[in-house]
C-alpha cells in the first residue's frame, strides 16, 4: 500500500474510530504529512510501506531538524510516526514495524510563557463587554486565566455545566475524565453578562454549547484562537500569545500567590505533579523575595 494512502486511512481511523481530539488529529496530519513531503523531496517517490525501513525514517527526523523544528517538535512527530506504524502492524499492512526501534528525542524542559498581573488587567480591560463577541470573549478568558481550563475544555461547555450558585464550572478534560473546577466571582458576573447577549448569537438555531460563533454554532477553535491572538497583541511581550499562555499564567500566578502544587495540579486536570512542576521554577519574585530574607549577604 502506498504511503500517501495509507495515511489517509490512519488519519480517518484517528478521527472516526478512536475519536482522537482535534488538535492531537491536526498533530498526527502535520506530522505524517511532513513524513510523504520527505519521500517526495528526498526520493522523489511515494513509497510502499512495506518497504519503509528505520534508515529511512531516521534521516526524515534529521531533515527535520535541519529544517529548523525543535527538538519538542520532533519528539511530537516522531510519536506520530510511531503510532502510524503501529496501526500499521496491527492491521496487518506490514510484517514488521520499523517504527519500534525509533529512540524520541528528549523533550526540552522550556519555561511556559505567562502574563503578568497588570497584563492580565488590561486585557481584560481591552475587551468590549456590551456586544454579543465581546461579552462572549471575555467569559472564555475569564474561564482559560480564571480557572485554567484547556481552551478544548472551555469550547465544549454547555450551559449547564456552569453552576453560578455553587460557583463551580464541570470540565470533561482529556481521557474523558471529568472534574469540577471552582471559579470566581468575576467569571459569574461575566456569564450572567454573556448570557443577556447570547440570545444574538443563538439565531434559529438549538444549541446548547456555551460558547457560539456568529453563525450559531458552536465557537471554533480557530476563532477562539484568532480573537485571543489579538486580544493579547500589544498588552504583552510573551513570545506565545495563545489561549494555552493564560491557561501557563492562571498556574503561575496560583503557585506564585502560595498555591500548594496538588491543588493547582488538580485544578490543571494533570495526571500527575510532574506535569505541574514546571510552575513552581517560574516565581522570580517569590525567589527574590526569599534570597533577601534568607541569604546573610543579599
Amino acid at each position: 500500500m502506498k504511503l500517501s494512502i495509507s495515511i489517509s486511512n490512519f488519519l480517518k481511523y484517528c478521527s472516526e474510530e478512536k475519536n482522537f481530539s482535534r488538535m492531537t488529529s491536526l498533530a498526527y496530519s502535520f506530522a505524517l504529512k511532513d513524513f510523504q513531503n520527505f519521500f517526495q523531496e528526498v526520493y522523489e517517490s511515494d513509497p510502499e510501506v512495506e518497504d519503509i525501513e528505520i534508515d529511512d525514517i531516521r534521516p526524515f527526523l534529521g531533515w527535520l531538524q535541519d529544517n529548523g523544528l525543535s527538538r519538542n517538535s520532533i519528539r511530537l512527530k516522531s510519536s506520530a510516526l510511531k503510532s502510524f506504524f503501529k496501526y500499521l502492524y496491527k492491521k496487518d499492512i506490514i510484517k514488521i514495524n520499523p517504527a519500534r526501534l525509533l529512540s524520541t528525542p528528549k523533550k526540552d524542559k522550556l519555561l511556559p510563557n505567562y502574563l503578568t498581573q497588570n497584563e492580565i488587567d488590561n486585557l481584560l480591560e481591552k475587551i468590549k463587554k456590551d456586544c454579543p463577541d465581546g461579552a462572549r470573549d471575555f467569559l472564555l478568558i475569564q474561564l482559560i486565566y480564571g480557572s485554567g481550563l484547556r481552551i478544548s475544555e472551555a469550547l465544549n461547555l454547555t450551559i449547564n455545566n456552569l453552576d453560578k450558585y455553587a460557583m463551580t464550572v464541570k470540565v470533561l478534560g482529556k481521557g474523558n475524565k471529568e472534574r469540577i473546577v471552582p471559579v470566581g466571582k468575576n467569571t459569574i458576573s461575566a456569564l450572567e453578562n454573556y448570557l443577556k447577549y447570547r440570545p444574538e448569537l443563538c439565531k434559529d438555531t438549538i444549541n446548547n454549547f456555551l460558547f457560539l460563533a456568529q453563525n450559531g454554532e458552536r465557537l471554533s477553535y480557530s476563532i477562539a484562537y484568532k480573537h485571543i491572538h489579538n486580544l493579547m497583541k500589544g498588552i504583552t511581550d510573551a513570545e506565545q500569545k495563545s489561549p494555552h499562555t493564560l491557561r501557563h499564567t492562571f498556574a503561575t500566578h496560583l503557585i506564585n500567590n502560595g498555591a500548594d502544587i496538588r491543588s493547582v495540579s488538580e485544578m490543571l486536570g494533570h495526571s500527575s505533579l510532574s506535569s505541574t512542576q514546571i510552575y513552581t521554577h517560574l516565581s522570580i519574585d517569590k525567589l527574590k523575595q526569599t534570597y533577601n530574607q534568607a541569604h546573610p549577604k543579599a
